[in-house]
């Protein structure tokens, strides 16, 4: 099959993980693959999953547009780039990608148009326009049954037209990653950490650890709090970290590889008023890690197997410091809802499994689409 994907941009992230190995999984499985970024491909530690599409010598071309005043010279560049090659499918990842993408290969005479949806996130003015957009999708592949659910009740897509296709993971990196050592970030070998990775922004819900930052991170104790990540809340962060002080909580700001502080910390903290199917997550249970994460689209699916021990609801910030609390003062059972979340990924959320289910959904579209042409 000749297969072009389409993206809003190429840093990294998990939609970006999941294009970047899913193009490089059908191009070695023999499949023509090409990928398309709207926005301009970043540079240094940004870069690498464009310098990984490109090692594996999968055709990247990115399109330099990276205003919504672009619109207009996005979509004629790409419906360009399709028509001059058209492929048998395009899949569109993100909400930006899915609005270009799907026309342009629609006015290209694409006949199987594939749009992906990764997050239920609820504004007025996007759902509105992606609505309309979708309307050109043949199929949809959404992360999660909440996300999907979303799709059909916010954005109107037909229950005959999506699909659930979670997030894989590289499960044995995460799993034999060496574990940083704390007296690097001048604390205690034997620090117990409790570790925030996302993005610095109000879906997060940091507000949350800010508030029960007293029962996180007591002073004077090996109980810690660290945050990873940037955004547009880096700088208020920034300054309530050095409230609080450094003995307490840290800021490390973005890591090109989180694996070895996935690794050393005591379990992952996620308390997100929306997700998708976050891969922070994923990445958390593939190093054997407990997680602690409120119980939205996406992230109660991956620890459905643990709900109550790992799950709160929403903006429950009392009940986020209990679970996190339960996981600091007992070692032995970080180690055995670690090893549950791990034994769980390697069985549903691997890399192949993820490939494997785009691949049999791209070959029914295409055989189908055959059959009525």
């Amino acid at each position: 099959m000749r297969i072009d994907f389409v993206i809003t941009e190429l840093f990294v992230g998990g939609a970006e993980r999941c294009l970047t190995e899913l193009a490089i999984a059908l191009s070695i499985a023999g499949d023509q693959v090409r990928v398309f970024s709207l926005g301009s491909l970043p540079s240094g530690d940004q870069a690498s999953l464009v310098r990984r599409v490109r090692a594996a010598d999968v055709p990247l071309e990115s399109l330099n547009c990276d205003s919504i005043w672009n619109y207009p010279r996005a979509l004629t560049q790409l419906r360009r780039r399709l028509s001059d090659e058209p492929a048998d499918i395009v899949q569109t990842f993100l909400h930006h990608a899915n609005v270009v993408g799907l026309q342009a290969a629609a006015t290209a005479g694409i006949g199987v148009r594939v749009a992906g949806i990764r997050v239920a996130q609820r504004r007025a003015f996007r759902s509105r326009v992606e609505r309309f957009a979708l309307r050109r999708a043949t199929s949809v592949v959404c992360v999660s049954r909440g996300v999907e659910q979303f799709a059909r009740t916010h954005l109107g897509c037909p229950a005959a037209s999506t699909i659930v296709i979670p997030n894989g993971v590289d499960v044995e990196r995460f799993a034999t990653a060496l574990p940083m050592n704390w007296s690097s970030l001048g604390w205690p070998i034997d620090s117990q950490v409790c570790l925030f990775i996302g993005r610095l922004d109000p879906q997060k819900g940091l507000e949350l650890l800010q508030q029960q930052v007293d029962r996180i991170a007591p002073p004077d104790s090996r109980c810690k709090l660290l945050l990873v990540g940037d955004g547009p809340l880096r700088a208020s962060m920034q300054r309530w970290c050095d409230q609080i002080g450094p003995q307490r909580v840290k800021l490390l700001g973005w890591q090109p590889d989180v694996a070895p502080i996935l690794a050393a910390c005591r379990m992952l903290v996620l308390p997100s008023h929306y997700e998708g199917m976050p891969n922070v997550i994923l990445e958390a249970m593939a190093a054997g890690k407990p997680v602690v994460c409120s119980r939205v689209q996406g992230s109660e699916e991956l620890i459905s197997h643990g709900e109550t021990s790992q799950g709160f609801p929403p903006g429950d910030s009392a009940c986020l410091a209990g679970l996190i609390a339960s996981f600091q003062s007992d070692e032995a059972l970080c180690g055995r809802v670690g090893a549950e979340n791990q034994q769980r990924t390697r069985r549903l959320f691997s890399l192949s499994a993820m490939t494997d289910a785009y691949r049999r959904h791209y070959r029914t579209l295409f055989t189908r689409r055959l059959e009525v042409s």
